[in-house]
């Protein structure tokens, strides 16, 4: 029997009317061209409702389907609201499904870290799906924002999942 494989990708904004961000469509091609390549993934989409409807992971299960992928190879995790709380609801979903093949993740590059290492700490056998380069933003502040802000979210996240570990909560 070949391995099955699931492809996890957080979420990120949604616009007014259920428009998904810039940011959520590159995360949604790295997917899908990940995707391609495997014999019938598992799409495992993440993330709750934002400034606007609906959730993050119905757009993208909307735009998913849009582009040929199968209703029944999408399960949407529409309760997190963090980065860990996606990892933890994905955890129970591919748990609870039986699932022990290797994860792919899709995220922007400077997301992809900590979401790597929080995916190996919750027991999974992670990939990356390789990001596509984006020009890089004329703010050099807002660039630098979202870069810096992942250095102390890393240690506090994983800190927490240890210790959630620890104590049998994951």
């Amino acid at each position: 029997m070949a391995e099955r494989h699931a492809i996890v990708i957080f979420g990120a904004a949604v616009r007014r009317g259920g428009r998904p961000s810039r940011t959520l469509r590159r995360r949604i091609s790295a997917a899908l061209a990940v995707g391609r390549k495997l014999p019938d993934p598992l799409y495992v989409p993440t993330g709750g409702v934002g400034q606007f409807y609906p959730s993050e992971a119905a757009t993208m299960g909307r735009v998913l389907r849009q582009r040929g992928v199968r209703p029944e190879r999408i399960v949407l995790e529409e309760t997190a609201t963090d980065t860990l709380s996606s990892v933890r609801a994905v955890r129970r979903i591919l748990r609870g499904r039986g699932f022990r093949g290797r994860v792919f993740i899709a995220t922007s590059a400077f997301h992809m870290p900590r979401c790597w290492v929080l995916m190996r700490a919750a027991g999974f056998r992670v990939r990356a799906c390789p990001t596509p380069r984006v020009p890089a933003s004329r703010n050099p502040w807002r660039r630098w924002f979202w870069r810096l802000r992942e250095i102390p979210a890393l240690p506090y996240d994983l800190a927490l999942l240890l210790w959630l570990r620890l104590w049998r909560r994951l």
